[in-house]
């Protein structure tokens, strides 16, 4: 929900990057709610309930702008990272104190992002996600309306479990066209293909993304080098 909406927010664009705010018709998006939606807080609840098997995609650590891993971090501070570790775990402090640690010299000085998919980790996953739909020119996409930028209240919304999303349209190839426009925006929370063969999901307050797919694409997506994946289960908490 957006609750506190910004005095100075700017007019919503007609257009998100490339992808085409749909103003009209939020019927692509009605199979999110026709079916029972994950709880809040659970994989299912960020992503949507219903998939065969899911991932949890690590968004990484930085060291002078270069991504860090997170089993990289976690070997420096003598941790591990299971699949469903929270940053700080990894770090070895407590969840209220994480984001006041300064790093760690040669390892890490930047926390994970916190929000939808970074968009050095959605260009490596553009073509994993290419490979296991029929539709990738005719996507869709879920925009929190609570992006303080935006003024979105003249535009319809769908919920989602805590959200209000804003829908867009457009090809898989550009989801990531609103950050190579304007380096300021963000990028959707929510990505599904026409045919409904897989959704990522991610939120504001997350540092990673969650998919649900086909057992195929989880596997295809735990193999790809420039990711760091683990498997999860619908009903598993975020973080």
């Amino acid at each position: 929900m957006n609750d506190y909406p910004l005095v100075d927010q700017d007019p919503a664009p007609q257009w998100y990057g490339r992808l085409r705010v749909r103003a009209d018709d939020l019927s692509p998006a009605n199979w999110l709610s026709r079916s029972e939606p994950g709880a809040l807080g659970t994989v299912a609840g960020v992503a949507a309930p219903g998939f065969a098997a899911y991932a949890r995609i690590l968004h990484p650590a930085r060291l002078d702008e270069r991504p860090v891993r997170w089993s990289a971090v976690a070997a420096a501070h003598g941790t591990r990272v299971t699949p469903l570790t929270r940053w700080h775990q990894v770090i070895g402090t407590d969840q209220d104190h994480a984001d006041r640690s300064d790093g760690l010299p040669g390892v890490w000085d930047e926390h994970p992002g916190e929000g939808p998919t970074p968009p050095d980790v959605a260009r490596v996953l553009l073509p994993v996600l290419a490979r296991h739909t029929g539709t990738p020119d005719r996507c869709w996409f879920g925009l929190w309306s609570g992006y303080g930028r935006w003024d979105w209240s003249r535009f319809a919304t769908f919920g989602t479990p805590g959200r209000d999303e804003v829908l867009l349209a457009g090809r898989l190839a550009d989801a990531v066209s609103p950050v190579t426009l304007d380096e300021f925006a963000e990028l959707p929370d929510l990505w599904w293909p026409q045919d409904r063969t897989w959704i990522v999901g991610g939120d504001v307050d997350l540092v990673s993304t969650y998919v649900g797919g086909s057992p195929g694409l989880i596997g295809d997506l735990l193999a790809v080098p420039g990711l760091e994946v683990h498997p999860v289960s619908p009903g598993d908490p975020v973080g």
